[in-house]
């Protein structure tokens, strides 16, 4: 049985995985995102294949230390209207992006990338779109008191799998994409390649 390695740090994508079954190592994959994300904006690159890019990148530089192992690379983007969103740097750009969403829909996309042997054997993107209620800036400023330290990790400004449900009216599309990872196709490759059994 091969290595599996995550090439990143996310305690919710080990989190997931490890729920799954798998035994998985976590090394976080040491790249500038915000340089490398803002070069791909400056050449027009689409939201998708910037995070399909990301999530390359993330498993190359592990798989490169690493060659023998399956090495797991991720990435999430959020596409509002066109315009990517990033992790929020404090609470001021955390409430502005917050009130941005609100009463709108976006999407979520999730990729992931596999490595082994230095070379990319397997791909997938997943998608999801999700609409704010329009919450009132009351609530938008109780929630963010509550959750500020935990929401600044976050690429929406809210996290799904706690009370940021409570923001949304709509969502389409499968809940493991929504938290950064499309486990389905990545645990169905697994099994039909043999590296997990099933």
């Amino acid at each position: 049985m091969k290595l599996l390695i995550l090439a990143s740090a996310s305690h919710i994508r080990q989190r997931l995985l490890g729920d799954a079954g798998l035994a998985v190592t976590s090394i976080a994959a040491r790249i500038d995102e915000q340089t490398i994300k803002a070069s791909l904006e400056a050449e027009h690159a689409k939201p998708r294949d910037i995070a399909d890019a990301l999530a390359e990148m993330k498993a190359r530089k592990v798989s490169e230390k690493h060659p023998d192992a399956l090495v797991i690379g991720c990435d999430q983007v959020l596409d509002f209207q066109g315009t990517l969103f990033s992790k929020p740097q404090d609470t001021v750009d955390l409430r502005a992006q917050l009130t941005s969403l609100r009463g709108k829909t976006h999407k979520l996309l999730s990729a992931v990338v596999l490595y082994e042997n230095g070379k990319p054997v397997w791909r997938d993107m997943g998608e999801a779109q999700l609409t704010m209620r329009a919450f009132s800036d009351a609530y938008l400023d109780a929630y963010i008191d509550r959750h500020a330290t935990t929401l600044l990790d976050s690429v929406g400004g809210y996290k799904l799998e706690e009370e940021g449900v409570r923001l949304f009216s709509k969502i389409e599309g499968d809940y493991f994409t929504i938290l950064g990872l499309p486990l389905l196709p990545l645990l169905n490759y697994l099994n039909l390649r043999g590296y997990i059994s099933g």
